[in-house]
């Protein structure tokens, strides 16, 4: 019997071990360092093609992290690229692949309802490997297939920290 006992209770040990193991998340996120990385390279990019950008970086909870305005850069740029940000991390996608769900997909077409979102392409995830860690947004180039060039540039050239 006391063996029985003893068994019970090394049993009920190891199940709640094994339930608090699975209450708590280990998860990647975005650093302060990285997300000012990304956003002076994607803002840089665009630069480099003539365009006058903001960049915004949040983390995986859609967190604003960095934000930076190139020089002459219009000032509605900021909102659009935190939104797109936002947006990207939230839904975990492209907010071109959302917009284009949106346009094809009625029942998609509600997701312009939701607060904070902005679906306008320019939203990029960061990843790594399969985890979205944040998300870059940019505002300002002239058409959001521009805009998500120069985010996923300002990724590329943080490739190598994101393994």
């Amino acid at each position: 019997m006391k063996f029985i006992a003893h068994t019970c209770v090394i049993a009920l040990s190891l199940i709640a071990t094994a339930a608090s193991a699975q209450a708590v998340r280990v998860e990647k996120n975005m650093s302060l360092d990285l997300a000012n990385q990304i956003a002076a390279a994607t803002v840089a990019a665009c630069s480099a093609s003539g365009y006058n950008v903001t960049a915004a970086v949040v983390d995986r909870a859609g967190s604003l992290r960095a934000l930076q305005r190139a020089d002459n850069a219009g000032p509605h740029t900021v909102g659009a690229a935190q939104g797109k940000a936002y947006t990207s991390a939230s839904a975990r996608n492209t907010t071109a692949a959302m917009l284009e769900s949106v346009q094809k997909n009625p029942g998609a077409a509600t997701l312009v309802d939701i607060p904070g979102f902005l679906v306008l392409g320019g939203g990029v995830p960061v990843k790594v490997g399969n985890e979205v860690i944040g998300a870059v947004g940019v505002g300002g180039a002239p058409g959001g297939h521009l805009d998500e060039q120069c985010a996923n540039a300002g990724i590329a050239k943080v490739a190598e920290l994101l393994k």
